[in-house]
């Protein structure tokens, strides 16, 4: 094994498309692994990451459900107590000039203003690791003013003030806004918003899961999206993609999580 390597603890990686994800990571010689099998697998791969002998935690062929109750055990888990866990998505969609960072698309149903922030931090924090300096973040929603017959639009303003205050250091957040006015800078000029934000995110934050799913779905269907996702919060990104999901979105998911990882 070569130690400068960052390792990967994968829950039972028996099917086909897991195991030609670790035969071509190990080609490449971008990561090692230590793979788990058998009824106990999620707590043993969560043990070793607890231990810190992995920095990734990836799901093979077990129930995202089981994998997860492991994770966030109270006793034995990778969650610390007051952490908030989002899934964050990274897209590359054909045609388009660069990546587009998402959330949350899988995990939090209606953020509140902490599981908000939480959301802002990790999916700035991946932008910076996919080398964005100073990331663009749109708040999105169907409308560009608070209302209070949508609560998120309350929140995405303190989160703006947050922003203004240097919490999450050098960014620019925009907000709220559609997300055709977030990529589209014509879209933003007809309608007279200005913002750096404006046709130029890097960052789509999503006001509820049924908004964020929604985009994640048509993106992969109607534009041939391919995306990486994880769970962030926890100790080490976790890779919960779908048992049906391509080899190819299985790996980009992976190299995506260990690039949001330090050792």
């Amino acid at each position: 094994m070569n130690d400068n390597q960052p390792k990967v603890a994968i829950v039972n990686p028996t099917d086909e498309h897991t195991k030609e994800v670790i035969v071509r990571a190990l080609a490449e010689k971008v990561a090692q692994f230590e793979c788990f099998y058998g009824d106990d697998a999620s707590a043993r791969a969560v043990e070793c990451v607890r231990s810190g002998n992995a920095d990734v935690l990836m799901k093979g062929a077990v129930n995202t459900d089981v994998l997860l109750r492991a994770a966030l055990d109270k006793e034995k888990g990778i969650l610390a107590k007051g952490k908030v866990m989002a899934h964050i998505s990274v897209a590359n969609i054909p045609g388009w000039e660069r990546p587009v960072i998402f959330s949350d698309a899988a995990v939090i149903p209606r953020p509140d203003i902490d599981q908000m922030d939480a959301i802002v931090r990790y999916t700035v924090h991946a932008a910076r690791n996919l080398g964005i300096d100073c990331p663009k973040v749109a708040l999105t929603n169907f409308t560009e003013k608070e209302n209070p017959k949508f609560p998120q639009t309350a929140v995405y303003n303190e989160i703006k003030l947050r922003a203004e205050q240097g919490a999450y250091g050098a960014v620019a957040i925009g907000g709220p806004m559609d997300v055709k006015t977030a990529l589209d800078a014509e879209s933003g000029s007809i309608k007279g918003i200005d913002s750096p934000v404006v046709g130029n995110a890097d960052i789509l934050i999503f006001p509820n899961i049924e908004a964020g799913n929604t985009f994640y779905k048509t993106i992969t269907l109607f534009a041939h999206a391919t995306i990486a996702g994880w769970l962030a919060g926890t100790q080490v990104p976790v890779v919960v993609t779908s048992r049906a999901d391509s080899v190819e979105s299985k790996y980009y998911s992976l190299i995506t999580a260990l690039k949001m990882t330090t050792r």
